[in-house]
């Protein structure tokens, strides 16, 4: 009988677990409700293309091997210690891309890393930054979308570690990093400094890049803007703060996001080149609020790369 009731025990402790378990790991995703501001039909396609540039879309969806960076049929593969990635077709393409999807839809991408069909996106995708961005800039992007090309074909599944490949994990992960919603407006500072806040945080996602990370893929906070391994191994990104380019003026930050050129007369490379063509493309009031920005981080050390 005391067998028996450690059995019973054990089972259903094991059942609460996958329970639990369950539940903490779903996909979250908008209520009808909290979609007021989000509506079909209504953004702005002009605006649209300024967001599509900032969040530098292209550098990851456009279709390789050609020169159109407006033809989104994805399929770049994207190397890390968990496997290969590969980013999706996100052209109009009803069928392999996302000419299907709503405005809604890509909310619950971008600000939840949720998809259509309500499984976990993987944060290879920076929406852990751009679940910041504004209700507004979402529809200015889905209109500029539904400008661009159909792109028929879909790439190749990712390639991870099978472990990594259960999405459901996903879940965890966002359980201990992610931390979505708006950026608030700093009252401490001005409107061009909360503006290069808005568009490095959200749009241009620079943490994502310039920052380490720890061994689940989460961004370590010491070291935000910091630097950080390229997820290839095969090179490092800088510190962008005051420690490593405390001698840079605004304008020679806000000159460098325009031309690739830094102040001792070199140039920017790898996929900062990419980042460059596509803030060239802003007005100059916005890189020159992410000057501004960028130039009031703390110094931080580099970490160890």
């Amino acid at each position: 009988m005391r067998r028996r009731l450690w059995l019973m025990s054990g089972i259903l402790l094991v059942l609460t677990a996958i329970v639990v378990t369950w539940f903490v790991t779903s996909p979250d995703r908008f209520a009808a409700a909290e979609m007021k501001d989000v509506a079909d039909g209504i953004g702005d396609a002009e605006r649209g293309k300024l967001v599509f540039a900032a969040g530098d879309c292209a550098s990851c969806h456009a279709s390789p091997g050609q020169p159109d960076h407006l033809r989104l049929g994805g399929g770049l593969a994207l190397a890390s210690p968990y496997g290969t990635f590969r980013a999706p077709n996100i052209s109009m393409d009803p069928v392999d891309g996302i000419g299907n999807w709503t405005t809604k839809d890509l909310a619950n991408a971008l600000l939840r890393g949720t998809s259509p069909d309500g499984s976990h996106y993987y944060p290879v995708f920076p929406y852990e930054s751009f679940a910041h961005m504004r209700a507004g800039d979402v529809q200015d992007l889905m209109a500029y979308l539904r400008t661009l090309t159909a792109v028929k074909g879909r790439p190749p599944d990712h390639d991870l570690n099978p472990l990594f490949g259960i999405r459901r994990f996903v879940g965890f992960w966002k359980l201990l990093y992610f931390r979505p919603g708006p950026i608030l407006s700093d009252a401490a500072h001005d409107e061009i400094w909360n503006r290069g806040r808005y568009l490095s945080e959200a749009l241009a996602h620079c943490t994502e890049c310039h920052s380490s990370r720890d061994v689940f893929g989460g961004i370590k906070a010491g070291t935000r803007y910091a630097g950080g391994q390229d997820p290839t191994g095969t090179g490092f990104y800088p510190n962008i703060t005051a420690a490593r380019i405390g001698r840079w003026s605004e304008q020679q930050l806000a000159d460098m996001l325009k031309t690739g050129i830094t102040p001792n007369h070199g140039r920017v490379g790898s996929s900062m080149a990419d980042v460059v063509t596509n803030l060239a493309m802003l007005p100059e009031s916005d890189r020159n609020a992410i000057a501004a920005f960028v130039k009031s981080l703390p110094a931080r050390p580099t970490p160890d790369p």
